[in-house]
């Protein structure tokens, strides 16, 4: 099943000519028939329509942080989705103050939404999400001199897929027999033989970790969001030699992403929130500086989607 990233936003503070403002969809249209949205800059419904997202799709919206590049897009979204078939509840996590931020903005532009809308406000103490079916989603908070969370999203496991070309000798109609094996069970054909579906099964699939880190500089709660991730999404706001400012500002370096990589075992990291003071080969030297630590980074742009993917892979695809 093909989880994705599709990256929506990539810029840092204001949008550019080459990346807009912060969003991300994780795409879990094979396993939900969903896509969850993380944070939701200005413009960010503009950016969709150069897809082939579809708004009604999106079920989910997380949002790390109040800072205007990762919420000024709300509003209109969540007001044009209405007009886009989108009739589907959708649920909005965030900080203390983004029940406020929307429902105000809602409120004063006469906007009324043709969907249920849940807004759930998350402690700053951090917790788990229980999102059904098994999926799960722990959130921290991170050190932005706001509070902004980091999301760690957590697939359940898989079982098995039945190996029908196993059984085609045994040539058994379609029907129930199918289920029962898939299920593991044991059953008796009519003519006697006897079939343990748990012979008949591929192993089971762990469930994939994506890690999702609102802006922060370096602390303790991303490594043990990123722990074993088979993907990192982290800001790189700064490259190396402006760490001091980063720090200062509550930012991360190019430098620090790939640190983190490497000692949280993940096995692809992408760097996204790109000041725009970077351009061309400027961008590029982010990129080079963390791979000389992470050989798994990758620089992304608007509109990059990569596979998350799961085992033991460790190389980003597009």
């Amino acid at each position: 099943m093909s989880m994705k990233l599709l990256f929506l936003g990539t810029g840092a503070g204001v949008p550019s000519r080459n990346r807009n403002v912060s969003a991300l969809a994780l795409k879990l249209l094979d396993e939900l028939n969903e896509v969850w949205l993380f944070d939701c800059g200005e413009a960010t419904q503009h950016q969709i329509l150069e897809t082939s997202l579809k708004p009604r799709k999106i079920t989910k919206i997380f949002i790390t942080h109040l800072h205007g590049d990762h919420i000024f897009g709300l509003p209109g979204f969540l007001s044009s989705r209405s007009f886009q078939g989108g009739d589907q509840p959708l649920t909005l996590y965030g900080p203390s103050g983004i029940k406020d931020f929307v429902e105000s903005a809602l409120r004063l532009s006469k906007s009324r939404l043709l969907y249920p809308l849940e807004i759930v406000e998350l402690s700053p103490k951090g917790g788990r999400l229980d999102l059904g079916k098994g999926w799960l989603v722990d959130y921290q908070a991170l050190n932005h001199g706001i509070l902004s969370f980091g999301y760690r999203i957590m697939e359940p496991r898989t079982s098995g897929e039945l190996l029908v070309d196993r059984l085609a000798s045994y040539q058994i109609p379609n029907g129930p027999i199918f289920g029962q094996l898939k299920r593991g069970e044991t059953v008796t054909l009519a003519d006697g033989t006897v079939l343990n579906g748990q012979d008949f099964l591929a192993p089971a699939r762990e469930g994939r970790v994506v890690t999702i880190l609102g802006d922060t500089k370096t602390c303790d709660a991303i490594q043990e969001l990123a722990q074993d991730a088979d993907a990192l999404v982290h800001e790189c706001t700064f490259e190396e030699s402006e760490a001091r400012m980063a720090a200062s500002y509550h930012h991360s370096t190019s430098r620090q992403a790939a640190q983190v990589a490497q000692a949280s075992n993940v096995k692809a990291l992408y760097l996204t929130h790109i000041s725009a003071r970077y351009m061309g080969r400027d961008a590029k030297q982010l990129e080079d500086q963390a791979r000389r630590i992470f050989e798994g980074a990758r620089l992304v742009y608007d509109f990059d989607e990569f596979d998350v993917i799961g085992g033991d892979s460790s190389c980003p695809e597009a």
